[in-house]
């Protein structure tokens, strides 16, 4: 499940409330706690939803990775991207871990809004990408379509969803900027963006929902 959580300022209960019910492995959360107490409130989130920490916070500069305790985490790490005078600052999160014996590396980010910024930041996550290997899960709010030379650049050489749904602005949702890519030994067996009523107050972003399916190890 991929979730950009606009900095949890909206209704949170209904943000709990919907990630329980869904009841993901694996949670890549975008606009997560990154300044004061960040560590306090990232396990408070992870705690709330049924999760641990992973991965990210402060040092993935709000890009977090929750996990189901079925999920067996075995390395961690983030990445920065370089700073554009003026921008806020932006970078990625990863993580390697098995379920039920099927291994895979995990990565998370949140592109800029400034489209001369995202292709440079594309560009370094998508260089730390190809030198994982083995299955790989990537997820994030891109702030482009597929558009966009950013989108296809992370898509490259993944797999996603062709058709779906929109996922921003939540009230009114317009654009599919949030997205799940994972590497062609991983099927798909079902990819959705998730309308439920409480994700219209939980946040300004919809939710993407996908089951895969590891290549068995």
């Amino acid at each position: 499940m991929s979730y950009n959580v606009h900095g949890l300022a909206d209704d949170r209960v209904a943000l709990v409330s919907l990630i329980r019910d869904l009841e993901p492995d694996v949670l890549i959360v975008q606009e997560a706690p990154r300044r004061f107490r960040w560590r306090h409130k990232c396990a408070a989130l992870a705690d709330d939803t049924g999760l641990v920490v992973a991965a990210g916070g402060m040092p993935a500069l709000g890009n977090l990775l929750l996990v189901s305790m079925r999920v067996a985490v075995r390395d961690t790490w983030c990445t920065r991207f370089p700073l554009t005078p003026g921008r806020h600052m932006r970078g990625a999160a990863f993580a390697r871990g098995t379920v039920r014996g099927g291994r895979f590396t995990l990565s998370g980010s949140h592109l800029s809004t400034d489209p001369a910024e995202r292709p440079s930041q594309a560009a370094v996550w998508k260089e730390q990408l190809a030198t994982v290997e083995g299955p790989l899960i990537v997820a994030g709010d891109l702030n482009e379509g597929p558009a966009g030379s950013a989108w296809r650049m992370v898509e490259d050489g993944l797999s996603t969803a062709t058709e779906s749904g929109p996922t921003f602005p939540a009230s009114l949702p317009a654009r599919r900027i949030d997205g799940i890519f994972v590497s062609t030994d991983i099927a798909i067996q079902k990819y959705e963006v998730v309308d439920d009523e409480r994700a219209l107050s939980a946040s300004d972003h919809l939710p993407v929902i996908a089951d895969l399916v590891l290549p068995s190890s």
